[in-house]
C-alpha cells in the first residue's frame, strides 16, 4: 500500500514507529546469511536419505568446517521442511471398550521397595526402511530393569502374551505384583486378564488420554530413541532388531543411572539382594 499512500500515514494507521518499520525494511531486503549453510543442509540430508536429524547434521557440518550451534540447525531445517524420517512412534492401541477396563491402582506411584512389586508395560512402534516393527516391554519399577520383551512385525495379540510368558518366569513364590499398563485393546482381553489372574497380579491401567500414568516406560522409549536410533545407521530392518536386542542387554547390564547410586539396573537389583 505504500505506492499508493504517504508511509507517515499508513504508519500511524497500523500504530508502528517509523524506526520499527524501516529496520524491518533493511532486514528483509539483507541477503540470507545462512543460504550457504541451508545448501549444505540440504545436501547431507539428500545423502543420508533423510535419516539424520539435526543432531547429527549438526555434527556432519562440523566435519565439513562450518561451526554452528545445533539450535540453528534445527531452525534452518524447519525453515527447510526438513526432518529425520527414521522415527520411535508409541503404538495407539486404543479400539474403544472391547473387553474390562481395570481401575487404575498405580496412582503415579512409580517406587518400588524390592523387585517384582510394580511392573508397567506398554507397545512402541518403529517405522524404518517402510516397514513396520512393534516392541513390548515390561519394566521393573524397582530399578528399571527391562524384565521382558517381544518384537513382532506386526501388532497381534501373541505381541503380548509371550512377553508375558517371559516375566512369568522372573516371579518367585510369594510375588503378586502390580502389572500397569494403558487402556489398549490387548490389555482388555479377557485371556490377557485371566493369565494375570492365574499368576496372582493386580492389573491396573492409565486413565484414557492420559499419558502422564505410564511415564516411566515412555521414558524408556525416549532413551531408545536418543541413544540408539539417532545415533546409529542401520542396513536393514533385520539389522536394526538385532541391535534394538542388543540395547536392552545394555540398557539392563552396563547402563548406569545416578538414581540406582551409579549401577546399571541389573548391578542394583544384585547388590540389593546381596544386601537383603
Amino acid at each position: 500500500m505504500r505506492h499508493e499512500f504517504k508511509i507517515v500515514g499508513l504508519l500511524q494507521v497500523a500504530s508502528i514507529a517509523r524506526s520499527t518499520y524501516y529496520y524491518w525494511m533493511k532486514k528483509l531486503n539483507r541477503p540470507d546469511k545462512y543460504i550457504e549453510i541451508k545448501e549444505m543442509i540440504q545436501q547431507i540430508y539428500d545423502e543420508h536419505k533423510g535419516r539424520y536429524g539435526y543432531r547429527r547434521i549438526t555434527l556432519e557440518l562440523r566435519n565439513r568446517g562450518y561451526v554452528i550451534n545445533h539450535k540453528t540447525v534445527h531452525r534452518l531445517m524447519s525453515q527447510l521442511g526438513l526432518k529425520c524420517l527414521v522415527r520411535m512412534k508409541k503404538y495407539r492401541s486404543y479400539r474403544g471398550k472391547v473387553g474390562s477396563i481395570a481401575p487404575h491402582i498405580l496412582e503415579r506411584d512409580f517406587t518400588a521397595s524390592k523387585p517384582n512389586e510394580k511392573w508397567v508395560t506398554d507397545i512402541t512402534e518403529f517405522h524404518l526402511f517402510g516397514e513396520k516393527l512393534y516392541l513390548s516391554p515390561i519394566l521393573d519399577l524397582f530399578n528399571g530393569e527391562i524384565i521382558a520383551y517381544n518384537i513382532e512385525k506386526r501388532p497381534v495379540f501373541p505381541l503380548v502374551t509371550k512377553m508375558l510368558d517371559q516375566a512369568f518366569q522372573r516371579l518367585n513364590d510369594g510375588d503378586s505384583p502390580i502389572l500397569h499398563s494403558d487402556q489398549g485393546w490387548h490389555y482388555q482381553m479377557k485371556k490377557y486378564q485371566h493369565l494375570l489372574k492365574e499368576h496372582h497380579i493386580t492389573q491396573s491401567m492409565s486413565r484414557k488420554g492420559n499419558c502422564l500414568d505410564n511415564a516411566v516406560i515412555e521414558n524408556f522409549f525416549g532413551l531408545l530413541k536418543s541413544e540408539l536410533l539417532y545415533l546409529q545407521e542401520f542396513e536393514s530392518m533385520e539389522h536394526f532388531t538385532l541391535e534394538l536386542e542388543k540395547y536392552i542387554h545394555y540398557y539392563n547390564y552396563k547402563r548406569i543411572k545416578a538414581k540406582l547410586k551409579g549401577l546399571s539396573p541389573v548391578q542394583y537389583r544384585v547388590q540389593s539382594s546381596v544386601a537383603a
